[in-house]
């Protein structure tokens, strides 16, 4: 007999955290091999960890909603059979604790009852994933966040900050700010707030909560609209759809065909595909499409086209098909909503006419497309206009006015709309 350490397994690429969840077994029970331990989340994806031995849980190290560093042992597990050997990545990730000095998490250290008083508001916080993921395990909204004094450079949040705050029981959660100069201040209004059924908010429902105000309040947001004429992309996609799906094996959506329009309007318009960091601008080099998609439950998830200007119309009708089945199925991994630098919100698909869109933070603005109507529109030719019947389609993008002026906004726009009325009739598949 001897102890295994189970340790946190490696959720996907760039992920250096997860957040227990749900212990599927407690100490004294039996577990086999590939049997379902815990579930983690990272970021908005949960996932179920299984067991890589037989045996019996003789402890369990963390607590659910803990974070835990990847690599890190959370259980202890006496076993007869056979131990699986360190992987490579294991070693990696303790002789990167060991030479970076990396602090653990400390789950078990109990929270001080601490009085709730006055804060200064860091108004400039800048949230990193790392701070990111470790504030949504703890249900920490983005406004107690800037409450926490940073000690990094230019007051930024580092990740003994946030440890050490949650250590010492949240003491700003409730607290009132401190105000230095006269302005306005959010009265505390006792509304009636009536009665009915009451329904506790899940965890996603609570992250996506906290990252819309954030993100209002974060980012000044300016609304631009045009209006386009769809009718020979609908007509070509009526006409080829079918055998598209015969050649390709993929449904044909205009998801594919927005994507494709974005991506060319974001290479001639660079600045739209940017993020703030402070006083600087990062224009990515890489042009990866988030594209809002709702779940069973109602909520929202943002899978990502990566380098989608890059990808022909097979490929991106492969990808979004893919990325929204796995969506609907809960089958999304971390990776497959990480890194997106512009999002695209298909409103229509509900029916609305058009939409005024929350900015994906960190990103600079994001595209609403409304629903495709049949118009009559007055058409302008050489024996003059006439009336006909027209595919149109608003259009609404929501932008970072701090990065991206009335200008660019409008330009960029524009150019999305003329890609896709200037769709080729012709065009091969």
């Amino acid at each position: 007999m001897s102890n295994f350490e189970f340790k946190m397994p490696k959720m996907g690429e760039s992920i250096t955290q997860a957040a227990i969840i749900k212990w599927f077994k407690g100490v004294g029970d039996t577990i086999e091999f590939d049997e379902i331990l815990l579930e983690v989340a990272t970021d908005k994806v949960d996932s179920e960890v299984p067991s890589t031995v037989s045996g019996e849980i003789v402890e369990l190290l963390y607590q659910p909603n803990d974070v835990v560093e990847i690599g890190e042992v959370i259980a202890i597990i006496k076993t007869d059979g056979e131990v699986p050997k360190t992987t490579s990545e294991d070693k990696k990730s303790t002789e990167t604790e060991k030479t970076t000095g990396t602090p653990k998490s400390q789950p078990k250290r109990k929270s001080k009852a601490v009085p709730a008083t006055n804060f200064k508001v860091n108004e400039n916080v800048f949230v990193s994933p790392l701070i990111d993921s470790i504030a949504r395990a703890h249900h920490v909204s983005y406004e107690e966040l800037a409450r926490i004094p940073g000690t990094g450079k230019d007051g930024r949040l580092r990740k003994s900050d946030i440890m050490n705050y949650l250590a010492e029981g949240r003491p700003f959660q409730f607290a009132q700010p401190v105000v230095e100069s006269p302005g306005f201040k959010v009265p505390d209004l006792q509304f009636d707030k009536g009665a009915g059924k009451v329904i506790e908010m899940d965890r996603m429902r609570q992250m996506i909560a906290d990252h819309m105000v954030f993100s209002k309040h974060t980012s000044p947001h300016v609304t631009a609209y045009v209006e386009a004429d769809l009718t020979d992309m609908v007509n070509w996609r009526n006409e080829v759809k079918e055998k598209f799906q015969n050649k390709y094996k993929e449904k044909l959506t205009f998801t594919p065909l927005f994507i494709e329009c974005i991506a060319k309007a974001i290479k001639a318009y660079p600045m739209i595909n940017s993020s703030l960091d402070g006083k600087n601008i990062i224009v990515k080099e890489d042009i990866n499409i988030g594209m809002a998609t709702a779940l069973p439950s109602g909520n929202l998830i943002v899978p990502v086209v990566r380098n989608a200007d890059k990808l022909d119309l097979p490929a991106l009708a492969a990808s979004t098909n893919e990325l929204v089945a796995k969506a609907r199925d809960g089958k999304l991994s971390a990776d497959d909503t990480r890194g997106s630098t512009f999002t695209i919100s298909n409103v229509g698909t509900f029916g609305s006419l058009m939409g005024t869109p929350i900015i994906n933070q960190p990103e600079a603005a994001i595209l609403a497309t409304g629903i495709i109507k049949k118009r009559a529109e007055v058409m302008e030719g050489r024996n003059g206009d006439t009336i006909e019947i027209r595919q149109m389609m608003y259009l609404s993008l929501s932008f970072d006015h701090r990065i991206v002026d009335g200008y660019l906004a409008g330009s960029f726009l524009r150019r999305i709309a003329d890609e896709m009325e200037q769709f080729n009739l012709k065009r091969k598949i």
